[in-house]
């Protein structure tokens, strides 16, 4: 019998501080000691998500907490997610169903934020119950002190849950002293008294030159150091931010399969290429520049929360028409989910789904009319390929379209549903589309993307198993993050030992 823990919440000096790897690290120690752990963010804003077992939409990193702590995930472990559409609006996710687009200023005034936070807080009382403990991650800073009153996520929401909170301040950016610091000295004395620890991110170079640091940090705030984690790029998890795709050099390799994906403005679930960033038969790359598409063996149009915005701005700078030539050169041309919808003959929004724009043609790579609905369709799935009786796949569904045959044609299905529906379309093994999220997920996919690019690949390449990937990543990170970090004393805490 495990002892019943205190929830714990990593809140952060600022975003980017490493708040949902830790999570994911305390989520796996939790499940090696015994536990049984769960995670939660009361509100997550990204474009990355994922679909819950019962067809609902969380966001993407609670869906890799919940698979690091071995559990289902649950739209109850995000019952918020905000996905913007512009600069100033955002699709509102309530319980793993929109409700509707709202502005900024609009979503973080004070009217209508009780409702809310009464979802949260009963979703959150809903996990509590089954299980132990909850892994919490605030947003942002934890010092937003102009919206106090309209927080959702952070101090208010530890309040409410009884949870211990642990500062985590980026170093490698520099300012760590005055960040943590002022983080706490900027909280209420009520609010102060939950903060029960102290964790330094990113540290690169010899920790014993931070020693006096930490004793300074400790005297100054009269909160416990709990560890110092040393920077890792060793050590693979699926990111939430996008910031960082446009770095992977698109310089072709030789021996592997090269493949280009498309960077859209609006581009969404692109963790949807992890596995084929982790696969050694394959070079990866994102770009929109007209040359670099040239090099691909392999270009793929990803998921783009404004398909018509993206495909216009394909055109615009010349990308539509380098993918179009690459097909003609015999590369292979792979859409998901907007990706596809934009491969077909045209997308048409009568209902204004997605803006002004009624109409538009697509690339012509597939004999398919997509029209944009305002019924999102969200769900798990488990399909074969459509040709021969192979392997179980799996994957998820998160659009609002529905895509059909153009008049007077017809179109040979990529995948063949559990249920026995068609879904996809395909028109040769080097062009083809799909509504599933996921799919390069499933190694038996992969093999058969790549089949028409063998001679490209150097001898004894072998298939490559993400899940099991996956799984070492999530130990990796649990031993390195045991190492820096003082788990003792997090225990007497989380014990209400300290």
């Amino acid at each position: 019998m495990t002892d019943k823990l205190h929830p714990v919440m990593l809140a952060g000096t600022g975003s980017d501080v490493g708040k949902s790897v830790l999570a994911t690290a305390l989520c796996r120690i939790f499940l090696q000691d015994g536990y049984a752990p769960a995670p939660f963010k009361a509100q997550n804003m990204a474009l990355n998500s994922f679909a819950t077992p019962d067809g609902l939409e969380i966001g993407r990193a609670q869906a890799v907490q919940a698979e690091a702590a071995g559990v289902p995930c649950h739209t109850d472990m995000n019952p918020l997610l905000l996905k913007p559409q512009s600069d100033h609006t955002s699709q509102v996710v309530l319980n793993g169903k929109p409700i509707g687009n709202r502005d900024a200023y609009d979503y973080f005034r004070k009217e209508g934020r009780e409702e809310l936070r009464e979802a949260v807080y009963a979703a959150y009382d809903r996990l509590a119950s089954r299980y132990n403990p909850i892994v919490m991650e605030g947003a942002g800073s934890l010092a937003e002190i102009n919206l106090r009153n309209s927080d959702l996520v952070n101090v208010p929401m530890a309040m409410h849950a009884g949870a211990d909170i642990i500062l985590v301040g980026d170093i490698d950016r520099g300012g760590v002293f005055a960040s943590v610091y002022g983080s706490v000295m900027l909280l209420k004395p009520e609010e102060r008294k939950y903060v029960k620890g102290i964790l330094i991110n990113k540290f690169r170079g010899d920790l014993r030159l931070f020693e006096e640091g930490r004793r300074m940090l400790e005297e100054l705030c009269g909160i416990p150091v709990l560890g110092v984690v040393p920077y890792f790029n060793d050590i693979h998890i699926e990111e939430e931010d996008s910031v960082a795709l446009a770095a992977k050099s698109a310089a072709a390799q030789r021996g592997k399969v090269n493949i280009a994906v498309v960077l859209l403005r609006h581009i969404s679930n692109f963790t949807d290429f992890d596995s084929l960033e982790r696969d050694p038969r394959v070079h990866l790359f994102y770009t929109n520049n007209v040359d670099e598409l040239a090099k691909a063996d392999i270009i793929i149009l990803p998921g783009s929360k404004s398909t018509l915005d993206d495909l216009y701005e394909l055109r615009r700078n010349g990308a539509a028409q380098a993918i179009l030539r690459a097909r003609r050169e015999g590369a292979t041309i792979l859409g998901i989910c907007g990706g596809y919808q934009m491969m077909g003959m045209q997308i048409r929004d009568p209902h204004h789904v997605e803006g002004d724009i009624e109409a538009m043609p697509g690339l012509g790579l597939l004999p398919t009319v997509t029209e944009m609905l305002g019924e999102k369709v969200t769900r798990q799935v488990r399909f074969t390929a459509a040709e021969g009786t192979g392997e179980t796949m799996e994957g998820y569904e998160i659009h609002m379209g529905s895509t059909t045959p153009a008049e007077g044609s017809s179109f040979s299905p990529l995948n063949r549903m559990e249920d026995g529906r068609a879904e996809g379309c395909i028109v040769d093994g080097k062009c083809m589309g799909t509504y599933i999220h996921g799919i390069l997920d499933n190694p038996a996919f992969i093999d058969t993307l790549l089949a028409p690019h063998s001679d490209k690949l150097a001898e004894g390449a072998e298939r490559f198993d993400y899940h099991a990937f996956k799984e070492t990543q999530y130990d990796k990170l649990a031993d390195h993050v045991r190492q820096y970090v003082d788990m003792p004393l997090l225990y007497d805490i989380l014990k209400g030992k300290r």
